[in-house]
Protein backbone atom coordinates (compact mmCIF):
# COMPACT_ATOMS: atom_id res chain seq x y z
CA UNK A 1 0.00 0.00 0.00
CA UNK A 2 2.78 2.41 0.89
CA UNK A 3 4.41 2.17 -2.49
CA UNK A 4 1.09 2.85 -4.23
CA UNK A 5 0.48 6.26 -2.67
CA UNK A 6 2.21 9.10 -4.46
CA UNK A 7 2.46 12.72 -3.47
CA UNK A 8 2.63 15.39 -6.13
CA UNK A 9 6.44 15.50 -6.20
CA UNK A 10 6.57 11.80 -7.00
CA UNK A 11 3.95 12.20 -9.70
CA UNK A 12 5.81 15.06 -11.37
CA UNK A 13 8.94 12.92 -11.65
CA UNK A 14 6.85 10.12 -13.14
CA UNK A 15 5.18 12.48 -15.62
CA UNK A 16 8.51 13.86 -16.78
CA UNK A 17 10.02 10.43 -17.26
CA UNK A 18 6.99 9.00 -19.02
CA UNK A 19 6.62 12.00 -21.30
CA UNK A 20 10.10 11.40 -22.68
CA UNK A 21 9.40 7.77 -23.46
CA UNK A 22 5.75 7.97 -24.54
CA UNK A 23 6.43 8.49 -28.23
CA UNK A 24 8.48 5.31 -28.37
CA UNK A 25 5.74 3.27 -26.75
CA UNK A 26 2.77 4.09 -28.97
CA UNK A 27 2.35 0.48 -30.00
CA UNK A 28 2.32 -0.87 -26.46
CA UNK A 29 0.54 -4.21 -26.06
CA UNK A 30 -1.31 -2.70 -23.12
CA UNK A 31 -3.07 -0.10 -25.24
CA UNK A 32 -6.83 0.17 -24.84
CA UNK A 33 -8.35 -1.84 -27.71
CA UNK A 34 -10.04 0.66 -30.01
CA UNK A 35 -12.05 -2.05 -31.71
CA UNK A 36 -13.90 -2.64 -28.45
CA UNK A 37 -15.25 0.91 -28.43
CA UNK A 38 -17.79 0.47 -31.21
CA UNK A 39 -21.22 2.01 -30.66
CA UNK A 40 -23.92 3.87 -32.57
CA UNK A 41 -22.29 6.25 -35.05
CA UNK A 42 -25.03 8.89 -34.90
CA UNK A 43 -24.94 8.99 -31.11
CA UNK A 44 -21.15 9.22 -31.21
CA UNK A 45 -21.25 12.16 -33.61
CA UNK A 46 -23.76 14.00 -31.42
CA UNK A 47 -21.73 13.27 -28.28
CA UNK A 48 -18.54 14.54 -29.86
CA UNK A 49 -20.29 17.70 -31.06
CA UNK A 50 -21.93 18.46 -27.74
CA UNK A 51 -19.30 17.25 -25.27
CA UNK A 52 -15.92 18.00 -26.86
CA UNK A 53 -14.12 19.99 -24.21
CA UNK A 54 -11.68 22.05 -26.26
CA UNK A 55 -11.69 21.31 -29.96
CA UNK A 56 -14.37 23.69 -31.24
CA UNK A 57 -12.56 26.94 -30.52
CA UNK A 58 -9.04 25.71 -31.25
CA UNK A 59 -7.44 26.29 -34.64
CA UNK A 60 -6.79 23.02 -36.53
CA UNK A 61 -3.03 22.98 -35.93
CA UNK A 62 -3.06 24.91 -32.68
CA UNK A 63 -3.66 21.89 -30.49
CA UNK A 64 -0.53 20.17 -31.72
CA UNK A 65 1.77 23.19 -31.98
CA UNK A 66 0.85 25.17 -28.87
CA UNK A 67 3.39 25.31 -26.06
CA UNK A 68 0.86 26.60 -23.57
CA UNK A 69 1.79 24.40 -20.62
CA UNK A 70 -0.56 24.27 -17.64
CA UNK A 71 0.26 26.60 -14.82
CA UNK A 72 0.89 25.30 -11.32
CA UNK A 73 -2.19 25.32 -9.11
CA UNK A 74 -2.55 27.71 -6.20
CA UNK A 75 -0.77 26.78 -3.00
CA UNK A 76 -3.25 26.94 -0.13
CA UNK A 77 -0.66 26.10 2.49
CA UNK A 78 -2.05 22.60 2.92
CA UNK A 79 -0.22 19.36 2.17
CA UNK A 80 -1.58 17.73 -0.99
CA UNK A 81 -3.88 14.78 -0.51
CA UNK A 82 -2.02 11.57 -1.33
CA UNK A 83 -3.12 10.20 -4.68
CA UNK A 84 -3.21 6.48 -5.35
CA UNK A 85 -0.94 5.26 -8.11
CA UNK A 86 -2.61 2.50 -10.14
CA UNK A 87 -1.08 0.11 -12.60
CA UNK A 88 -2.63 -0.16 -16.03
CA UNK A 89 -3.48 -3.82 -15.44
CA UNK A 90 -5.35 -2.94 -12.22
CA UNK A 91 -7.55 -0.42 -14.01
CA UNK A 92 -8.00 -2.76 -16.95
CA UNK A 93 -9.35 -5.42 -14.58
CA UNK A 94 -11.39 -2.87 -12.59
CA UNK A 95 -13.28 -1.83 -15.73
CA UNK A 96 -13.76 -5.33 -17.15
CA UNK A 97 -11.11 -4.85 -19.83
CA UNK A 98 -12.54 -1.43 -20.74
CA UNK A 99 -15.58 -3.10 -22.20
CA UNK A 100 -18.03 -0.94 -24.20
CA UNK A 101 -20.95 -1.40 -21.80
CA UNK A 102 -18.91 0.25 -19.04
CA UNK A 103 -18.47 3.51 -20.99
CA UNK A 104 -19.94 6.46 -19.08
CA UNK A 105 -19.12 9.12 -21.64
CA UNK A 106 -16.66 10.61 -24.09
CA UNK A 107 -15.09 14.04 -24.36
CA UNK A 108 -12.17 15.73 -26.05
CA UNK A 109 -9.90 14.02 -23.52
CA UNK A 110 -10.96 10.42 -24.09
CA UNK A 111 -13.39 7.80 -22.81
CA UNK A 112 -14.69 7.48 -19.26
CA UNK A 113 -15.34 3.97 -17.92
CA UNK A 114 -17.15 2.72 -14.84
CA UNK A 115 -15.11 0.46 -12.57
CA UNK A 116 -14.72 -0.96 -9.08
CA UNK A 117 -11.67 -0.93 -6.81
CA UNK A 118 -10.91 -2.19 -3.32
CA UNK A 119 -11.87 0.09 -0.46
CA UNK A 120 -8.38 0.24 1.01
CA UNK A 121 -6.17 -0.18 -2.01
CA UNK A 122 -5.72 -0.01 -5.74
CA UNK A 123 -6.66 -3.57 -6.57
CA UNK A 124 -9.71 -4.27 -8.74
CA UNK A 125 -12.95 -5.38 -7.09
CA UNK A 126 -15.92 -7.34 -8.38
CA UNK A 127 -18.68 -5.24 -9.94
CA UNK A 128 -21.02 -4.00 -7.24
CA UNK A 129 -18.45 -4.36 -4.46
CA UNK A 130 -15.70 -2.14 -3.09
CA UNK A 131 -15.70 1.45 -4.32
CA UNK A 132 -17.32 2.51 -7.57
CA UNK A 133 -15.06 4.79 -9.61
CA UNK A 134 -14.95 6.57 -12.94
CA UNK A 135 -11.80 5.88 -14.95
CA UNK A 136 -10.88 8.43 -17.60
CA UNK A 137 -8.46 7.27 -20.28
CA UNK A 138 -6.36 9.65 -22.35
CA UNK A 139 -6.53 9.16 -26.09
CA UNK A 140 -3.02 7.95 -26.95
CA UNK A 141 -2.54 10.26 -29.93
CA UNK A 142 -1.44 13.74 -29.02
CA UNK A 143 0.55 16.12 -26.85
CA UNK A 144 -2.60 18.16 -26.25
CA UNK A 145 -4.25 15.33 -24.31
CA UNK A 146 -1.14 14.75 -22.22
CA UNK A 147 -1.01 18.43 -21.30
CA UNK A 148 -4.63 18.31 -20.19
CA UNK A 149 -3.97 15.14 -18.23
CA UNK A 150 -1.16 16.88 -16.34
CA UNK A 151 -3.40 19.89 -15.68
CA UNK A 152 -6.10 17.60 -14.26
CA UNK A 153 -3.68 16.11 -11.74
CA UNK A 154 -2.07 19.50 -11.15
CA UNK A 155 -5.26 21.16 -9.99
CA UNK A 156 -7.42 18.37 -8.57
CA UNK A 157 -4.43 16.89 -6.79
CA UNK A 158 -4.27 19.99 -4.59
CA UNK A 159 -7.69 21.67 -4.74
CA UNK A 160 -10.25 20.18 -2.36
CA UNK A 161 -13.84 21.38 -2.11
CA UNK A 162 -17.25 19.78 -1.77
CA UNK A 163 -18.26 21.15 -5.17
CA UNK A 164 -15.23 19.82 -7.04
CA UNK A 165 -15.09 16.19 -8.11
CA UNK A 166 -12.64 14.12 -6.07
CA UNK A 167 -9.57 12.75 -7.83
CA UNK A 168 -8.65 9.40 -6.28
CA UNK A 169 -5.55 8.51 -8.25
CA UNK A 170 -3.81 8.14 -11.58
CA UNK A 171 -1.94 5.75 -13.83
CA UNK A 172 1.08 6.70 -15.94
CA UNK A 173 2.62 3.66 -17.56
CA UNK A 174 4.32 3.60 -20.97
CA UNK A 175 1.99 5.64 -23.18
CA UNK A 176 -1.04 5.11 -20.93
CA UNK A 177 -2.51 8.08 -19.07
CA UNK A 178 -5.53 7.41 -16.87
CA UNK A 179 -7.26 9.22 -14.03
CA UNK A 180 -9.50 7.70 -11.36
CA UNK A 181 -12.34 9.79 -9.91
CA UNK A 182 -15.14 9.29 -7.46
CA UNK A 183 -18.20 7.95 -9.27
CA UNK A 184 -21.03 10.46 -9.56
CA UNK A 185 -24.27 8.51 -9.34
CA UNK A 186 -26.58 10.78 -11.32
CA UNK A 187 -24.24 11.68 -14.15
CA UNK A 188 -24.08 15.11 -15.72
CA UNK A 189 -26.45 18.07 -15.62
CA UNK A 190 -26.52 17.89 -19.41
CA UNK A 191 -28.17 14.46 -19.30
CA UNK A 192 -30.84 15.62 -16.85
CA UNK A 193 -31.68 18.79 -18.77
CA UNK A 194 -31.60 17.53 -22.34
CA UNK A 195 -31.67 13.73 -22.50
CA UNK A 196 -34.22 12.69 -19.88
CA UNK A 197 -37.95 12.53 -20.61
CA UNK A 198 -38.81 13.51 -17.03
CA UNK A 199 -37.98 17.21 -16.52
CA UNK A 200 -35.59 18.16 -13.74
CA UNK A 201 -37.66 19.81 -10.96
CA UNK A 202 -37.20 23.53 -10.38
CA UNK A 203 -35.86 23.24 -6.82
CA UNK A 204 -33.21 20.76 -7.96
CA UNK A 205 -32.21 23.10 -10.78
CA UNK A 206 -31.62 25.91 -8.28
CA UNK A 207 -29.71 23.57 -5.97
CA UNK A 208 -27.44 22.48 -8.82
CA UNK A 209 -26.87 26.06 -9.99
CA UNK A 210 -25.95 27.09 -6.45
CA UNK A 211 -23.54 24.17 -5.98
CA UNK A 212 -21.81 24.87 -9.29
CA UNK A 213 -21.58 28.56 -8.39
CA UNK A 214 -19.91 27.66 -5.09
CA UNK A 215 -17.38 25.54 -6.95
CA UNK A 216 -16.46 28.43 -9.24
CA UNK A 217 -16.39 30.88 -6.33
CA UNK A 218 -13.91 28.62 -4.56
CA UNK A 219 -11.64 28.51 -7.61
CA UNK A 220 -11.75 32.28 -8.06
CA UNK A 221 -11.43 33.17 -4.40
CA UNK A 222 -8.10 31.65 -3.44
CA UNK A 223 -4.87 33.59 -2.92
CA UNK A 224 -3.87 32.35 -6.39
CA UNK A 225 -7.14 32.21 -8.34
CA UNK A 226 -7.91 29.52 -10.88
CA UNK A 227 -9.92 30.13 -14.05
CA UNK A 228 -11.92 27.03 -14.95
CA UNK A 229 -12.27 27.94 -18.65
CA UNK A 230 -14.65 25.13 -19.63
CA UNK A 231 -17.79 25.62 -17.55
CA UNK A 232 -20.74 23.83 -19.19
CA UNK A 233 -23.54 21.42 -18.32
CA UNK A 234 -21.61 18.29 -19.33
CA UNK A 235 -18.85 19.20 -16.84
CA UNK A 236 -21.25 19.56 -13.91
CA UNK A 237 -21.67 16.14 -12.31
CA UNK A 238 -24.30 15.16 -9.73
CA UNK A 239 -24.18 12.80 -6.78
CA UNK A 240 -27.16 10.85 -5.43
CA UNK A 241 -28.49 13.97 -3.64
CA UNK A 242 -28.11 16.22 -6.70
CA UNK A 243 -25.10 18.00 -5.22
CA UNK A 244 -23.15 19.55 -8.09
CA UNK A 245 -19.42 19.01 -8.56
CA UNK A 246 -17.20 20.48 -11.26
CA UNK A 247 -15.18 17.99 -13.29
CA UNK A 248 -12.69 18.04 -16.18
CA UNK A 249 -9.95 20.49 -15.21
CA UNK A 250 -7.92 19.87 -18.36
CA UNK A 251 -8.35 23.48 -19.50
CA UNK A 252 -8.06 25.13 -16.08
CA UNK A 253 -5.62 28.04 -15.92
CA UNK A 254 -3.96 29.94 -13.10
CA UNK A 255 -5.46 33.43 -12.98
CA UNK A 256 -3.67 36.80 -13.25
CA UNK A 257 -1.36 37.76 -10.41
CA UNK A 258 -0.33 41.10 -8.94
CA UNK A 259 -1.29 44.08 -11.06
CA UNK A 260 -2.11 41.98 -14.12
CA UNK A 261 -5.69 42.23 -15.30
CA UNK A 262 -5.83 39.10 -17.44
CA UNK A 263 -4.01 36.05 -18.70
CA UNK A 264 -3.20 35.90 -22.40
CA UNK A 265 -3.69 32.39 -23.75
CA UNK A 266 -4.77 30.42 -26.77
CA UNK A 267 -8.52 30.32 -27.23
CA UNK A 268 -10.00 26.98 -26.25
CA UNK A 269 -13.34 26.00 -24.82
CA UNK A 270 -16.77 25.08 -26.10
CA UNK A 271 -18.57 27.25 -28.63
CA UNK A 272 -21.70 28.77 -27.13
CA UNK A 273 -20.23 29.00 -23.61
CA UNK A 274 -17.04 31.03 -24.12
CA UNK A 275 -17.11 34.74 -23.31
CA UNK A 276 -17.01 36.91 -26.46
CA UNK A 277 -14.08 39.05 -25.31
CA UNK A 278 -12.03 35.90 -24.65
CA UNK A 279 -12.82 34.50 -28.09
CA UNK A 280 -11.85 37.77 -29.79
CA UNK A 281 -8.69 38.64 -27.83
CA UNK A 282 -7.50 35.57 -25.93
CA UNK A 283 -7.59 37.66 -22.74
CA UNK A 284 -8.79 35.38 -19.94
CA UNK A 285 -10.17 36.55 -16.57
CA UNK A 286 -12.44 35.14 -13.90
CA UNK A 287 -15.26 37.10 -15.56
CA UNK A 288 -14.89 34.72 -18.51
CA UNK A 289 -16.13 31.96 -16.19
CA UNK A 290 -18.95 34.23 -15.01
CA UNK A 291 -20.17 34.60 -18.59
CA UNK A 292 -20.12 30.81 -19.03
CA UNK A 293 -22.10 30.49 -15.81
CA UNK A 294 -24.69 32.86 -17.25
CA UNK A 295 -25.07 30.60 -20.28
CA UNK A 296 -25.57 27.53 -18.09
CA UNK A 297 -28.06 29.47 -15.96
CA UNK A 298 -30.03 30.15 -19.15
CA UNK A 299 -29.95 26.45 -20.02
CA UNK A 300 -31.26 25.61 -16.55
CA UNK A 301 -34.01 28.21 -16.88
CA UNK A 302 -35.11 27.38 -20.43
CA UNK A 303 -34.31 23.69 -20.88
CA UNK A 304 -32.60 24.66 -24.16
CA UNK A 305 -29.03 23.98 -25.25
CA UNK A 306 -26.56 26.84 -25.64
CA UNK A 307 -26.27 25.89 -29.31
CA UNK A 308 -28.97 23.86 -31.04
CA UNK A 309 -28.81 23.48 -34.83
CA UNK A 310 -32.19 21.75 -34.83
CA UNK A 311 -34.04 24.95 -33.89
CA UNK A 312 -35.06 27.76 -36.29
CA UNK A 313 -32.24 30.07 -37.35
CA UNK A 314 -33.18 32.82 -34.90
CA UNK A 315 -33.23 30.43 -31.95
CA UNK A 316 -30.09 28.33 -32.47
CA UNK A 317 -27.88 30.54 -30.28
CA UNK A 318 -29.49 30.56 -26.84
CA UNK A 319 -27.94 33.81 -25.60
CA UNK A 320 -28.86 35.76 -28.72
CA UNK A 321 -32.43 34.43 -28.62
CA UNK A 322 -32.94 35.02 -24.88
CA UNK A 323 -31.48 38.54 -24.49
CA UNK A 324 -34.67 40.43 -25.50
CA UNK A 325 -36.75 38.36 -23.07
CA UNK A 326 -34.31 38.87 -20.19
CA UNK A 327 -34.57 42.63 -20.58
CA UNK A 328 -38.39 42.67 -20.51
CA UNK A 329 -40.15 41.62 -17.29
CA UNK A 330 -43.39 41.07 -19.18
CA UNK A 331 -41.77 38.54 -21.52
CA UNK A 332 -39.30 36.72 -19.29
CA UNK A 333 -41.79 33.97 -18.39
CA UNK A 334 -41.69 32.90 -22.04
CA UNK A 335 -38.15 31.72 -21.32
CA UNK A 336 -39.13 29.17 -18.69
CA UNK A 337 -38.86 25.51 -19.67
CA UNK A 338 -42.45 24.59 -20.67
CA UNK A 339 -41.96 21.07 -19.34
CA UNK A 340 -42.03 22.49 -15.81
CA UNK A 341 -45.73 23.26 -16.31
CA UNK A 342 -45.83 26.23 -13.88
CA UNK A 343 -44.06 24.23 -11.15
CA UNK A 344 -41.54 26.97 -10.46
CA UNK A 345 -41.19 29.96 -8.16
CA UNK A 346 -42.26 33.26 -9.74
CA UNK A 347 -39.80 35.32 -7.70
CA UNK A 348 -37.00 32.85 -8.34
CA UNK A 349 -37.55 33.03 -12.10
CA UNK A 350 -37.36 36.82 -11.89
CA UNK A 351 -34.14 36.67 -9.87
CA UNK A 352 -32.54 33.98 -12.05
CA UNK A 353 -33.42 35.91 -15.21
CA UNK A 354 -31.89 39.10 -13.82
CA UNK A 355 -28.81 37.21 -12.66
CA UNK A 356 -28.34 35.56 -16.06
CA UNK A 357 -28.70 38.99 -17.70
CA UNK A 358 -26.00 40.40 -15.42
CA UNK A 359 -23.63 37.46 -15.95
CA UNK A 360 -23.99 37.80 -19.72
CA UNK A 361 -23.15 41.50 -19.73
CA UNK A 362 -21.10 42.50 -22.75
CA UNK A 363 -18.72 44.49 -20.53
CA UNK A 364 -16.82 41.96 -18.38
CA UNK A 365 -16.37 44.51 -15.60
CA UNK A 366 -20.14 44.83 -15.22
CA UNK A 367 -20.58 41.14 -14.50
CA UNK A 368 -20.91 40.05 -10.85
CA UNK A 369 -18.29 38.00 -9.06
CA UNK A 370 -19.07 34.37 -8.31
CA UNK A 371 -19.26 35.23 -4.60
CA UNK A 372 -22.01 37.70 -5.44
CA UNK A 373 -23.73 35.05 -7.58
CA UNK A 374 -23.74 32.63 -4.63
CA UNK A 375 -25.33 35.27 -2.39
CA UNK A 376 -28.04 35.93 -4.96
CA UNK A 377 -28.87 32.26 -5.51
CA UNK A 378 -28.88 31.09 -1.88
CA UNK A 379 -32.27 32.61 -0.85
CA UNK A 380 -33.99 31.18 -3.93
CA UNK A 381 -33.98 27.64 -2.53
CA UNK A 382 -36.67 28.47 0.04
CA UNK A 383 -39.16 30.40 -2.11
CA UNK A 384 -42.57 28.76 -2.22
CA UNK A 385 -44.49 31.12 -4.49
CA UNK A 386 -45.15 28.53 -7.16
CA UNK A 387 -46.59 29.82 -10.40
CA UNK A 388 -49.14 26.99 -10.45
CA UNK A 389 -50.58 28.13 -7.10
CA UNK A 390 -50.84 31.69 -8.36
CA UNK A 391 -52.46 30.40 -11.54
CA UNK A 392 -55.10 28.40 -9.63
CA UNK A 393 -55.78 31.36 -7.34
CA UNK A 394 -56.26 33.63 -10.35
CA UNK A 395 -58.53 31.10 -12.05
CA UNK A 396 -60.71 30.79 -8.95
CA UNK A 397 -60.94 34.56 -8.61
CA UNK A 398 -61.87 34.94 -12.27
CA UNK A 399 -64.47 32.18 -12.03
CA UNK A 400 -65.95 33.82 -8.94
CA UNK A 401 -66.21 37.18 -10.71
CA UNK A 402 -67.76 35.59 -13.80
CA UNK A 403 -70.30 33.69 -11.68
CA UNK A 404 -71.27 36.82 -9.79
CA UNK A 405 -71.53 38.80 -13.03
CA UNK A 406 -73.77 36.18 -14.67
CA UNK A 407 -75.94 36.03 -11.57
CA UNK A 408 -76.36 39.79 -11.51
CA UNK A 409 -77.10 39.94 -15.22
CA UNK A 410 -79.74 37.20 -14.90
CA UNK A 411 -81.47 38.90 -11.98
CA UNK A 412 -81.42 42.26 -13.71
CA UNK A 413 -83.01 40.70 -16.81
CA UNK A 414 -85.66 38.94 -14.65
CA UNK A 415 -86.60 42.17 -12.92
CA UNK A 416 -86.88 44.02 -16.21
CA UNK A 417 -89.21 41.33 -17.61
CA UNK A 418 -91.54 41.62 -14.59
CA UNK A 419 -91.79 45.37 -15.00
CA UNK A 420 -92.78 44.97 -18.66
CA UNK A 421 -95.37 42.29 -17.96
CA UNK A 422 -97.21 44.19 -15.25
CA UNK A 423 -97.46 47.35 -17.38
CA UNK A 424 -96.09 49.79 -14.84
CA UNK A 425 -98.42 48.88 -11.92
CA UNK A 426 -97.46 49.51 -8.33
CA UNK A 427 -97.00 45.78 -7.85
CA UNK A 428 -94.18 45.75 -10.45
CA UNK A 429 -92.36 48.54 -8.62
CA UNK A 430 -92.73 46.55 -5.40
CA UNK A 431 -91.15 43.54 -7.12
CA UNK A 432 -88.13 45.56 -8.26
CA UNK A 433 -87.67 47.07 -4.82
CA UNK A 434 -87.95 43.63 -3.22
CA UNK A 435 -85.62 41.82 -5.61
CA UNK A 436 -81.97 40.93 -4.80
CA UNK A 437 -81.05 43.98 -6.87
CA UNK A 438 -82.62 46.15 -4.19
CA UNK A 439 -80.38 47.42 -1.42
CA UNK A 440 -82.52 45.77 1.27
CA UNK A 441 -81.72 42.36 -0.15
CA UNK A 442 -85.13 41.00 1.02
CA UNK A 443 -86.90 38.71 -1.40
CA UNK A 444 -90.65 39.56 -2.00
CA UNK A 445 -93.33 37.44 -3.58
CA UNK A 446 -95.72 38.81 -6.14
CA UNK A 447 -99.35 38.40 -5.07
Amino acid sequence: MANKCGCWSVLKRGVKTAACSSSAARDSANAIPRTSLVYDAAAATETRYLNASNRELCAPNEAKLSSDNPDPPPDEGKPPRPLLQFTFQELKSATGNFRPDSILGEGGFGYVFKGWIEENGTGPAKPGSGITVAVKSLKPDGLQGHREWVAEVDFLGQLHHQNLVKLIGYCIEDDQRLLVYEFMTRGSLENHLFRRTIPLPWVKRIKIALGAAKGLAFLHGGPEPVIYRDFKTSNILLDSEYNAKLSDFGLAKAGPQGDKTHVSTRVVGTYGYAAPEYVMTGHLTSKSDVYSFGVVLLEILTGRRSMDKKRPSGEQNLVAWARPYLADKRKLYQLVDPRLELNYSIKAVQKVSQLAHNCLGRDPKSRPTMDEVVKMLTPLLDLGDLAILSYHHTRLSQQGRRTKKKSNEGLHHHGHRLISNVNGSSKSLMMVRGSPLNASGKEQRCK
